[in-house]
């Protein structure tokens, strides 16, 4: 039985564990509003100057747009290709199943850094230039993980009674899917496709080895870091990146949620 120490130690280490994640993200959030280019503690002061001056830089104008774009295109095909893939290992029994499973899985079980030489190796042996479509195929690649994983939990909990029902009252195979089938898996593909973009907008690996020239947001900040020149556009940058993230990931939380699951 848990005993009241043992409960006062969880909580205490806890707090602890959220406090290590998540005070280093609170430091990143005041420096995006500090006043001096330099970042000390105590902060001088508090001031909204680097903001528009960020976004007065063009180049991360342009980094912003390019993973906004790339992240959308590569959301857009992750959902049709997991979704195509769960029904797939779900509704039907073929011999390779399980492998088709494991092979949709296993980019995101696998160290950004290997899957990204993984594709670096596979364009360069077919003469492909890095350009803006090698970061879609890459960043694609480990968000159809994100929809499969969502949309086949939801099929699993789809009676098959309502697919059944649906062709016994006369309606084809497009029909059913369009009537019954969509509206039961909505939110699991909602949810599927906010986590895909999410992953994909702070995906920094994987664009290191497909970008080439192409200059994304996580590069820019990592370029920027390393020469140490833009710290204060950094700070505002990555507080803009995280909002980005952490909304997508709450809606999705919502969504699944709402839909119990």
């Amino acid at each position: 039985m848990e005993t009241r120490l043992t409960r006062i130690v969880l909580g205490v280490w806890t707090g602890l564990v959220l406090l290590f994640l998540f005070v280093p993200i609170a430091i990143i959030v005041l420096y995006a509003f500090n006043s001096s280019n330099v970042q000390s503690w105590p902060i001088a002061g508090f001031s909204l100057k680097w903001f528009p001056a960020t976004f007065q830089n063009r180049e991360v104008r342009e980094a912003l747009l390019l993973s906004i774009e790339a992240g959308l295109v590569a959301t857009a095909i992750a959902v049709v290709l997991g979704t195509a893939s769960a029904f797939a290992v779900e509704r039907y029994r073929f011999r390779g199943r399980e492998a088709v499973s494991f092979v949709t899985v296993m980019p995101i079980a696998l160290p950004g850094i290997i899957t990204g030489m993984a594709l670096n190796s596979f364009f360069v042996f077919w003469a492909m230039g890095l350009s803006f479509w090698t970061i879609v195929i890459g960043h694609a690649t480990f968000c159809i993980v994100v929809v499969y994983n969502n949309v086949v939990a939801r099929l699993r909990r789809l009676p098959r009674s309502l697919t059944e029902a649906s062709m016994d009252l006369g309606a084809d195979g497009f029909a059913t899917f369009r009537k019954v089938t969509l509206p039961a898996i909505s939110t699991a593909l909602i949810a599927g496709a906010i986590l895909a973009f999410a992953l994909s907008f702070d995906e920094v690996i994987v664009t290191t080895f497909t970008a080439g020239a192409q200059n994304t947001l996580p590069l820019w900040i990592f370029g920027a870091i390393r020469l140490g020149q833009e710290l204060p556009e950094v700070n505002v940058i990555v507080l803009i990146v995280m909002a980005v993230t952490f909304v997508p990931v709450i809606l999705a939380y919502r969504f699944t949620e709402k839909s119990g699951g």
